[in-house]
């Protein structure tokens, strides 16, 4: 790892898919005789079992549940480990403040925003893989870490692989940055057929193992759209040069485009071992044991053009990015909304485009533009909540 092991290292969301697959690394790391890494806290929502799991491995200074209900049964399950144990939101956040040199940001949806900004307060490096940080607050999110001097490192396989391959001291070659897409689960599907997809079949996703509310974004291609909006954000680059291609391999993860004609592109098997790795080990890479890529075996990659009808949900996306404003905040809090709904089975999956442009229309109006703190965020995201709720009501 270089001269600055061993690292001290804090997960947020450590038992979901990518704070499980960070955990793992970080196992596999300090396996030697010199351990890379000093875990500092691990954190999940409700998952006593695993989080419980994942500390007797690590051995971190302190384990937290957001889940207050759930804190009677972790402080069971770590009775006389020495493990500090805590309970709530704002125990996750204080988790956050505890003094690290690396964190990874991966509780899901907007409740990552607090403790990623807490993360990000302490100047040091943050591993972000939760892309709603910037869909629902971009500017307030990028102005902290330019404000604390922070690091801040993508973990999202698109935007790892447009990292590896942007030239920074060049932003004014860069014509353009492309996303690819797997196209989900519903690429080839009708929308007749869509309009009676189960929730089992949007999350059954034909190259990635991830979490059901990630999987349905990627269903949709809300995700795509999220990820257009966190790029603009992250590497400064303007809507109209921000574009995605369906990539149904999912081995091309990024490709950014310059004024010379070259397009430098990152490869790699669908696996997230392979941008936590990158994350992980920054700057210096660190051994993965993810399968390595033979185009040979694989024969040929393939590339089409996105459907905004079947998928009108990337529509959405790019229509919210290019307005701005509250547009992208009004966006992610509906969609969560909406997705729930699906995977409880309220709503079907065309509703949940439905519902976020209907969302968008009503609340968008009466939102106004002026988004200067962290409050106002919070505020247009809990209308834009209950709208999308008063939304899915009406369905019934």
């Amino acid at each position: 790892m270089g001269a600055d092991a061993p690292r001290r290292v804090t997960v947020l969301g450590s038992t979901g898919s990518v704070g499980a697959n960070t955990v793992d690394l970080i196992a596999q790391a300090n396996a030697g005789s010199e351990p890379a890494y000093t875990v500092v806290a691990l954190t999940a929502h409700s998952n006593v079992r695993a989080l419980a799991a994942q500390a007797r491995r690590l051995q971190p200074e302190l384990a937290v549940v957001a889940d207050r209900n759930s804190y009677a049964a972790l402080k069971q399950e770590l009775s006389g480990t020495g493990i500090a144990v805590e309970a709530g939101s704002d125990a996750v956040e204080e988790a956050a403040r505890r003094s690290t040199d690396w964190t990874m940001a991966s509780i899901v949806g907007a409740a990552g925003l607090k403790p990623a900004l807490a993360a990000v307060a302490q100047g040091r490096t943050v591993a972000l893989a939760n892309k709603e940080c910037l869909v629902s607050a971009g500017a307030h999110f990028m102005k902290q870490v330019k404000a604390s001097g922070a690091r801040l490192l993508p973990v999202d396989s698109e935007h790892s692989a447009v990292f590896q391959v942007f030239d920074f001291a060049q932003r004014a070659a860069i014509e353009r940055v492309t996303l690819t897409a797997s196209g989900g689960p519903f690429r080839t599907w009708t929308v007749e057929q869509m309009a009676r997809a189960s929730a089992a079949q949007a999350c059954k996703h034909p190259n990635w193992s991830m979490g059901a509310k990630i999987s349905i974004d990627s269903a949709t291609l809300m995700n795509k759209g999220l990820e257009l909006i966190e790029a603009h954000y992250l590497f400064g680059i303007t809507p109209e040069r921000l574009d995605v291609v369906v990539h149904p391999q999912s081995i091309v993860h990024s490709l950014v485009s310059y004024v010379d004609g070259s397009v430098l592109a990152q490869l790699a098997s669908p696996d997230m071992r392979t941008p936590i790795a990158y994350a992980l080990g920054f700057p210096h890479r660190m051994a993965a044991p993810t399968d390595r890529l033979d185009l040979a075996a694989i024969g040929q990659l393939t590339f089409e053009a996105p459907d905004p009808v079947r998928f009108p949900c990337l529509a959405l996306a790019q229509v919210a990015l290019r307005s701005g404003g509250p547009a992208p905040t009004i966006l992610n809090a509906a969609n969560e909304v909406a997705v729930e709904a699906f995977l409880a089975g309220q709503i079907g999956f065309l509703d949940i485009g439905r519902t976020v442009e209907s969302a968008l229309e009503r609340t968008h109006s009466a939102a106004g533009s002026a988004l200067s703190s962290l409050d106002d965020f919070v505020s247009l995201d809990a209308e834009a909540r209950a709208v999308a709720r008063q939304l899915i009501g009406s369905l019934h």
